[in-house]
């Protein structure tokens, strides 16, 4: 495992924190960062103009704003603030990738000039287990635009303001508690099937102790998320990326995923199985494999047969 470079700098205003946190190797805030944000408009993640990236977050105690800008080669500066300030503040070197060990990665062929052009790659750790999770749950089996524009509503309309000087519109999600209560006429209003609205809920019913396994071995942590009915080796992926760091979930069961990676390393599409099987010789590191691939702008599988219509379930 690396080293975790203590965090320099730490300055404290009431509840709000500010503390400068500088790597021993390379960092890319957007790329590692990007997994957090859902969409063009999430409104809990945001690029400001002067290269700030602001997030916010809800910690195990209370809600909290995050603003991360570059201030040298290998330095962040992030503020806070809200009653979670502290704890999160605690969290920044995992939320920024410094346990994600890199030193044994070689990566194939088709993705080496990736990994050269993006060496501050890293696999973010969250810790929030829910906050993955129900964006996660509302992506399964429709269109991206779809999920992202029933996030956005959701947050919107059931989280709450963000603390501190965020931009404005900002929101924090809601708690386990208020994902539980919001009513079925909301999930319809923002586009939500009865299937994934009930999963969310039942994920958010269980919330304590999905949260738990952010602290357990990756297929401990895993298993324990796919015991929730609804959430299956997709979903589960999906959280396991952002919220435990793990660099070797692959998303089996996504509708492109496997077709693309096959055509980037082979030129030939392929399988969920086949997937697994070309990715193999790079575990624990097959989810990095397939990021660095996406980085690699190289041409996607043709596509074979009619675009998937969007389904809007606000109408049905």
């Amino acid at each position: 495992m690396p080293s975790t470079p203590a965090a320099a700098g730490v300055v404290t205003a009431g509840s709000d924190v500010t503390l400068e946190h500088t790597s021993d190797r390379p960092l890319d805030l957007g790329l590692t960062l990007a997994p957090l944000r859902h969409g063009a408009h999430d409104p809990t993640f945001r690029r400001t103009a002067d290269g700030a990236v602001w997030r916010t977050t809800l910690v195990r105690t209370g809600p909290v704003t995050q603003r991360l800008v570059v201030t040298g080669a290998r330095t962040v500066v992030v503020q806070h603030w809200g009653p979670g300030a502290r704890e999160a503040a605690d969290a920044v070197p995992e939320l920024l990738g410094e346990t994600d060990d890199t030193s044994a990665f070689t990566p194939p062929a088709q993705a080496r000039d990736a990994a050269r052009r993006a060496p501050g790659l890293r696999m973010c750790r969250s810790g929030r287990v829910l906050e993955a999770l129900v964006p996660a749950v509302l992506e399964q089996k429709v269109q991206i635009v779809t999920a992202h524009r029933a996030w956005r509503w959701l947050v919107a309309r059931h989280g709450a303001p963000a603390p501190g000087p965020a931009p404005e519109g900002m929101r924090v999600v809601p708690s386990a508690r208020g994902w539980a209560a919001v009513p079925t006429w909301d999930w319809h209003r923002a586009g939500v099937d009865p299937r994934r609205a009930a999963t969310a809920v039942r994920c958010a019913q269980v919330a304590a102790r999905l949260e738990d396994a952010a602290a357990m071995p990756a297929d401990e942590a895993r298993a324990r998320l796919e015991k929730v009915a609804g959430v299956g080796v997709w979903t589960s992926a999906e959280v396991a990326q952002r919220a435990f760091g793990d660099a070797d979930a692959v998303s089996v069961g996504d509708f492109h995923l496997a077709g693309a990676v096959g055509w980037a390393l082979t030129g030939e599409r392929t399988d969920d199985e086949g997937m697994l099987r070309l990715l193999a010789p790079y575990a624990p590191h097959r989810h990095r494999v397939v990021r660095l691939l996406f980085l690699d702008r190289r041409p996607q599988a043709p596509r074979r047969g009619p675009r998937l219509s969007i389904a809007d379930y606000r109408t049905m």
